[in-house]
């Protein structure tokens, strides 16, 4: 049996992993949060629920590894950004005591979690908007605008903003973490890549986001596309991808895929690629684990809309922990 540990499922990304891990026989699910009010926690037996630091404190990494050794934890299934290059900068020594990290290398987070390093990486591998940093040259630069700004770090729309003209652009002024990018305006996608230890793509899913709610799609279709598949799967050759990130992609005028951003973790998206055929956690632990994958694993369209689930326990159940308020717990989720 097989002890894995989940981490941020008070999050919908780290829920989907849940649950996909849970169908499985073999596997021993042990989910952790900020929050002792996430929802996630609740999906597994109660000596199974787990209490985190913050992803940025400190004492995360060090915490996740003494409950990691404590519990037998085999794999560890990180889902939110803010913890991942931590736990990435200490692969070795979790690797020491038996367990494995379910996320992408060192190298492939700081070419996906810094876009101006992003488009640099893919430059060449894919269609990448022009982008530059948001300094005295990069204002200068022949833009055709509007032209979009946004953080050099982040996911999601925190932060972007479409600038119409030159005179607007330089009232923003200048600052080493803010981007200018060529506008796209076509379509955007979203597409789910599971690549294997050796690089090469077991499962590109592109989808819609038909409807979204606080930067998680809450109703969309997955769609059969070539061209997005292979335009996704090149982005993630570039970074030197292994194991799971969701890449974001929309159309320019001339109808290319261009390249928007890569987050190298579980989408809150998930389950919707897991019921078109392509149960990426899941695929993702036999990776790790040694068993055969399937060299391609394809998926059906399929749509897909979302509500929210009650789930009832007694008062006592609730696990205690530190964070007082959901809002700011989803704010680093």
């Amino acid at each position: 049996m097989t002890r894995v540990l989940v981490t941020g499922t008070g999050g919908p990304a780290g829920v989907a992993v849940v649950r996909s891990l849970l169908r499985r026989s073999d596997v021993e699910v042990f989910s952790a949060d900020m929050d002792g009010w996430a929802s996630g926690l609740y999906l597994v037996d109660a000596d199974h629920r787990r209490i985190v630091p913050r992803g940025a404190a400190a004492d995360f990494v060090d915490t996740v590894l003494g409950m990691c050794r404590d519990d037998g934890i085999t794999v560890l299934f990180p889902t939110v950004d803010v913890e991942l290059e931590g736990l990435a900068a200490r692969r070795t020594e979790f690797a020491a005591h038996g367990i494995q990290i379910a996320a992408p290398s060192s190298e492939t987070l700081a070419s996906t979690l810094d876009k101006h390093a992003l488009a640099t990486a893919c430059e060449g591998a894919l269609r990448v908007p022009a982008t530059e940093l948001l300094d005295a040259d990069g204002v200068a630069a022949p833009w055709d605008f509007p032209v979009i700004v946004k953080p050099r770090r982040g996911a999601g729309s925190r932060g972007v903003r479409l600038v119409d003209d030159r005179d607007e652009l330089e009232d923003i002024g200048t600052g080493s973490d803010l981007i200018i990018q060529e506008h796209l305006p076509g379509a955007e996608y979203s597409v789910d890549v599971l690549a294997a230890p050796d690089g090469h793509v077991v499962a590109a899913v592109p989808r819609t986001r038909e409807r979204v709610d606080s930067g998680v799609s809450i109703a969309g279709r997955t769609v059969r596309d070539p061209e997005l598949v292979e335009a996704a799967s090149a982005a993630a050759r570039a970074v030197g991808l292994v194991g799971v990130a969701n890449v974001q992609l929309r159309r320019d005028k001339d109808g290319v895929p261009a390249l928007l951003e890569i987050n190298p973790r579980f989408p809150g998206a998930m389950p919707l690629t897991i019921a078109a055929g392509v149960d990426m956690p899941s695929l993702y632990l036999d990776l790790l684990l040694g068993n055969p994958v399937p060299e391609h694993v394809d998926f059906v369209e399929l749509a897909n809309v979302r509500f929210l689930e009650d789930v009832f326990l007694p008062v006592d159940e609730i696990v205690s922990s530190a964070v007082s308020g959901r809002d700011e717990a989803w704010a680093e989720q």
